[in-house]
């Protein structure tokens, strides 16, 4: 279960050196043929310090991290929803991601023209905004009609709930606000699913600014609209220099810790995304080790351990009989499977079971 992430923006705001220090910064490629059909798709490792403790305690023969994958969207312009640019195609790469991010520039520099002439994140965000409220809009108004009368002869109860909720969200993007400022209920979420409606994914607003302010921006008032914007719509923000991010992505390991320590940052404005993206899409890991393979799992939060399970694969769903759990703090304090258990930490896990970030599985199974 890995996580797809669009990344959007007006031109000459740093779109595409983030996309081409993702795309450096890949380690993969060997193994997704489509990175070299789909020059716009770049898939990074998910770093995470707990597989590489466990690497210490199995010594596996291969370790695998999770995987994020991102998408380079191009051929936004105004009017977009109408078929400007790439238009449709433009709106169809986003209805298939996740989340989207959307890179906004946040610095000056006269050698570096904006598409409008000026520097202002927030009328770029607008611009893209509209977009996307625009394409909603449409398909809200295509379905209306089909479920009207269903609904006002008040004989099919999901026909009622759908179409009032339809209404509603059609009055609120009128207003120009996205449909994730609304708080829906589990229930209408579920409802208006199937829709995939675009102002309705996570945004992640990547605030890029120069090289110079990235160890402190507190005075860049560009940074500060955005994450007041960002609060009002349930958004967050990522603050990057995407030239930083363009140059960490060319070096090893470490050269780059280095680099990012004179820089006076602690991580890569990368991992920080990443790291932002899962939280805001209830997205966490599990583990598995052994003498063959040491490896990361991504689930969605809530998740039992049947359903974790069949992340591996569906005949271990299907199958399962138990889950054999050590948590990953336990396991690396005892320093072995063997000692966990002598300490009483390894425990015997059944279909109920609610997953807990860090668990280190081995599953059961019979079919």
């Amino acid at each position: 279960m890995g996580l797809t992430a669009g990344i959007v923006g007006l031109p000459n705001v740093g779109k595409s050196t983030l996309f081409n220090a993702i795309t450096n910064a890949k380690v993969l490629a060997a193994n997704y043929p489509f990175a070299t059909i789909e020059p716009n798709i770049g898939v990074v490792e998910v770093p995470d310090y707990r597989v590489d403790e466990l690497v210490k305690i199995y010594k596996p023969k291969k370790t695998i991290y999770t995987t994020f994958e991102f998408r380079d969207i191009a051929g936004l312009v105004k009017g977009a929803s109408k078929g400007e640019g790439l238009g449709n195609k433009f709106l169809s790469h986003i209805r298939t991601c996740d989340a989207i991010v959307q890179v906004v520039r946040c610095f000056d520099d006269s050698n570096v023209i904006h598409v409008d002439g000026s520097i202002d994140p927030l009328r770029d965000i607008e611009t893209i905004m509209i977009e996307l409220i625009f394409a909603d809009m449409e398909v809200i108004e295509k379905r209306l009609p089909k479920i009207r009368k269903r609904a006002q002869l008040k004989l099919d109860k999901e026909a009622v709930l759908e179409y009032e909720l339809l209404v509603k969200l059609n009055e609120t993007l009128k207003d120009q606000i996205p449909i994730r400022a609304l708080n829906l209920s589990a229930d209408k979420v579920k409802l208006i699913k199937n829709f995939s409606f675009l102002t309705a994914k996570p945004m992640v607003y990547v605030c890029n600014v120069s090289d110079e302010e990235l160890s402190d921006f507190s005075d860049n008032e560009y940074v500060k609209k955005v994450e007041d914007l960002a609060k009002k719509e349930n958004s967050n923000t990522v603050v990057i220099s995407a030239k930083i991010e363009q140059e960490l992505g060319e070096l090893e390991l470490e050269e780059k810790l280095m680099f990012m320590e004179e820089l006076g940052i602690s991580r890569s404005g990368l991992d920080e995304l990443i790291a932002v993206s899962y939280d805001i899409l209830g997205l966490k890991t599990f583990l598995t080790g052994g003498e063959q393979e040491v490896r990361a799992w991504t689930y969605k939060d809530g998740m039992k351990a049947p359903e974790c399970a069949g992340v591996i694969h569906t005949d271990f769903q299907k199958g399962f009989i138990r889950a054999e759990t050590i948590s990953y703090a336990d396991l690396v304090e005892a320093g072995s499977e063997a000692k966990a258990k002598e300490n009483g930490k390894f425990r015997l896990e059944g279909k109920d079971y609610l997953t807990k970030d860090g668990d280190v599985f081995h599953f059961r199974f019979n079919l």
